[in-house]
């Protein structure tokens, strides 16, 4: 049963990020059912289809590269993996199997652990983490902006199409201009998206760079100060033993010198 956990366990960075993005297609999918704004829902929907799409490459990943493919898709309930990322609101409920399964990975790694490698694959973290926001911008933002200016006197943010091409534009600090909100709480809102756009692509584009300006260096900084005292007992004792054998090694050389020595000594009396 570990080893076919361990095989599951793609990295903590992942896990924790394909974790928050089920929790958040979990509350999306109440969330669509309360609100009473069919523009609103459609927004929700297309967010949602990028979640879909995310959780069926995620599907085909662990599918790839899992040493018995049936096993995975019937025991370890990849068959659940493939029904949740339909985009359809009635299979939706499926995906809680991804939670239980992550939670259950997780757990099984310790806390303690999870948090040390996040902390360590800073780079990483930092990349799911943007991800993740961006996400989340990009749905609240545009449910925000078209709550309040749809319906407004000379707004042309309407539809949930509008309202997500808005967003996406002015998050990435584009601003094409084509639509732009005219009440005060919009361009408030519009004021949020811009500010965390352009941190988030910052973080985004000092991460492309990292890349690419040293792909080949995969040693996290900073692993030196995570290690723990138990594993610098275990790293001193080693060198104990090992200084020890030497020594015993250094002492039986020196005894078979001396006897060597000796019977060179002797010999000549006896011939």
């Amino acid at each position: 049963m570990a080893a076919q956990r361990n095989e599951e366990l793609k990295s903590t960075n992942y896990e924790i990020f394909i974790l928050a993005l089920s929790l958040l297609s979990i509350f999306n999918w109440t969330l669509y059912f309360t609100l009473k704004n069919p523009d609103v829902q459609r927004v929700i929907f297309i967010v949602d289809l990028l979640l879909s799409l995310i959780f069926f490459i995620d599907f085909l990943s662990r599918l790839y590269t899992a040493q018995s493919k049936r096993r995975y898709f019937f025991r370890q309930l990849g068959w659940l993996d493939l029904l949740g990322s339909l985009p359809f609101p009635q299979v939706k409920i499926f995906r809680l199997s991804r939670i239980i399964r992550a939670t259950a990975l997780l757990r099984e790694l310790g806390f303690r652990k999870a948090m040390r490698e996040f902390f360590i694959d800073r780079a990483d973290s930092a990349a799911y983490l943007v991800g993740f926001l961006i996400i989340l911008v990009l749905e609240f933002g545009s449910a925000s902006i078209l709550a309040v200016e749809q319906g407004a006197p000379g707004s042309n943010i309407e539809t949930a199409g509008e309202a997500v091409w808005w967003s996406v534009v002015t998050m990435s600090t584009v601003g094409y201009g084509d639509y732009s909100p005219v009440t005060f709480k919009g361009r408030l809102i519009g004021v949020v998206v811009i500010i965390v756009g352009v941190a988030l692509f910052g973080v985004v584009t000092g991460f492309l760079a990292n890349r690419f300006v040293d792909p080949g260096d995969q040693t996290p900084q900073g692993s030196e100060v995570m290690i723990s005292s138990a594993d610098l007992a275990a790293v001193l004792d080693e060198i104990k033993m090992l200084r020890a054998e030497q020594k015993h090694a250094h002492t039986d050389l020196e005894s078979k010198i001396e006897r060597l020595g000796l019977q060179l000594q002797d010999k000549p009396q006896n011939d």
